[in-house]
């Protein structure tokens, strides 16, 4: 088979400074990881070799420059995950890279490379903050891993939080207890965990407080040890809210913040606890922060569209 050849033009020199690394660290990793030859100059890259191995150092590359849009730096444990990943393919992903749901085989496994870093992240690290679109798997893959590390005996208990904002309307006066009152927000905790466990498994774990499905202002005065506590819908949190609630982890748990950072409920004046944090907490070792974009969305194939023209500046003129 012949070799195979792909040019990619970058957007600024100051890119190619921050994709290459110091001295080209970043081109050698890479080329030494795939075994492709790469020749850079100025703001273009030229790959070389083998075209599977090319067609993998490309999504490489495609994958580390979306990381630098959004992180505006890139870290030798990035690239070096990103290229694991990769080689891995988002659809056999490395080993140990599924995620166990059930007791007899079934697994999930991450459907995209952005996926797979965060199974990754979550696996590795005592606390990971998520962002993306809606669709991209956040909630529905930290549940899994809270399942997981649950019937591996690795934490006691579960605890699924998600502050009680209404997205754009005003329910009013909801009728019943506490119970039936807070249920509606937390709907969806109960959705992703009903499509990992037979219904009476989950029920038979709430009563014994194994799994605990809480409103965000429940957790006040609590700190919590071997468990896994994923706060769900992260952007409608206040800062206060946000701080008070990094700081429940106990020993031997794993916090995990999911949320969409374009999709804030708060009033206007209000600061997200969501995107504080991102800010507050870049620079923290042993904290691991994720950026899913459309690309990693897994629902319906409009969704991808959908999340692309609301991102737009200007409307689309339908052709025609």
């Amino acid at each position: 088979m012949s070799d195979a050849s792909v040019s990619l033009t970058l957007d600024s020199r100051d890119e190619a400074t921050l994709l290459f690394g110091s001295r080209d660290q970043h081109l050698r990793m890479i080329r030494d990881a795939l075994g492709v030859r790469l020749i850079a100059r100025g703001d273009t890259i030229q790959i070389e070799g083998d075209p599977e191995q090319v067609n993998r150092a490309e999504r490489v590359f495609v994958q580390l420059r979306q990381m630098l849009r959004k992180q505006g730096k890139l870290s030798i444990e990035e690239i070096r995950t990103v290229i694991e990943v990769v080689q891995a393919g988002a659809d056999v992903p490395a080993a140990g890279e599924n995620v166990a749901l059930a007791d007899f085989g079934r697994y999930l496994r991450p459907r995209t490379d952005g996926q797979a870093r965060y199974v990754r992240a979550m696996r590795d690290h005592d606390l990971t903050v998520c962002v993306g679109p809606g669709g991209t798997g956040k909630t529905f893959l930290a549940v899994g891993m809270a399942v997981s590390l649950l019937r591996q005996g690795k934490v006691k208990r579960i605890v699924l939080v998600r502050p009680a904002v209404e997205a754009g309307e005003r329910l009013g006066f909801l009728p019943g207890d506490i119970v039936a009152k807070i249920n509606p927000y937390l709907r969806p905790l109960f959705d992703a965990l009903h499509d990992m466990m037979d219904v009476e498994q989950v029920k038979r774990y709430m009563e014994n407080d194994i799994i605990e499905i809480v409103p965000l202002a429940f957790m006040r005065g609590r700190t919590l040890n071997q468990a896994v506590i994923i706060l769900d819908e992260g952007q409608n949190t206040t800062v206060p809210q946000m701080k008070m609630f990094l700081t429940r982890m106990g020993q031997g748990s794993k916090i995990i913040v999911t949320g969409d950072v374009t999709q804030v409920d708060l009033p206007k004046q209000t600061r997200s606890g969501l995107a504080d944090a991102l800010v507050r907490l870049r620079d923290v070792e042993r904290i691991a922060i994720l950026h899913l974009t459309e690309d990693d969305i897994v629902r319906h194939p409009l969704v991808q569209q959908i999340v692309r023209a609301y991102e737009d500046d200007k409307p689309r003129k339908k052709k025609e």
